[in-house]
């Protein structure tokens, strides 16, 4: 389950983000076909965040805990601009104020990883973008985790948490591969005007 859609050789592989957390108590890497090219799935990745494009899982179950998500269906300009350093909110601010990540690096499609801030970094979250000679693009997302305490905690949260991320990040890259495919359809890029709106916010998941 948590290395769902991946290949063996893909789940060994080396990605970008592995190096800030080379020793994680789990790891999953998830991974889907996108029939897009990265230049159609790039601009979801850019607008991640609760304050931004969400995250294009399922907005219901997110919202039961009041993270406050509400996933974009369009290319916002606005939230295109990503850089080191910068920060992707996780939750509203009001109720989980720490509930952020930072961006560690990227490529302009090809990556984007995503780390918890401070050191040492607890979760490590990358997204990479593997174009193929046919057009279409190979999306991975791995998240490498460190938790603290003793092992009987670790072991405890983690039984608990993997279900729960496994199939979150499976309705994501749904989500995404959805979107990417219908941009490309469109026969436009990030840029498209038929693909730009001021909100960009859709109230189902």
């Amino acid at each position: 389950m948590l290395n769902r859609g991946a290949t063996p050789a893909e789940t060994r592989r080396s990605l970008p983000g592995d190096d800030l957390l080379p020793d994680p108590d789990a790891e999953s890497t998830m991974a889907t076909d996108i029939d897009a090219p990265a230049d159609a799935v790039w601009p979801w990745l850019c607008q991640l965040g609760q304050d931004r494009g969400g995250f294009y899982s399922y907005e219901r179950a997110e919202n039961l805990v009041g993270l406050d998500i509400h996933n974009a269906d369009r290319i916002v300009p606005e939230w295109q601009d990503l850089a080191v350093g910068d920060t992707v909110r996780l939750g509203r601010a009001d109720r989980f104020p720490d509930a952020t990540l930072e961006v560690a690096a990227l490529d302009p499609e090809r990556s984007l990883v995503l780390r918890t801030p401070g050191d040492p970094t607890g979760w490590v979250w990358s997204f990479v973008l593997d174009p193929t000679e046919d057009g279409t693009t190979r999306l991975l997302v791995r998240s490498r985790i460190r938790l603290p305490g003793n092992p009987a905690v670790r072991t405890a949260a983690l039984a608990a948490l993997d279900p729960v991320s496994a199939l979150m990040t499976h309705g994501m890259l749904r989500g995404i591969r959805t979107r990417a495919e219908r941009l490309a359809a469109r026969g436009t890029t990030s840029g498209g005007a038929n693909d730009v709106s001021p909100g960009g916010r859709s109230s189902t998941p």
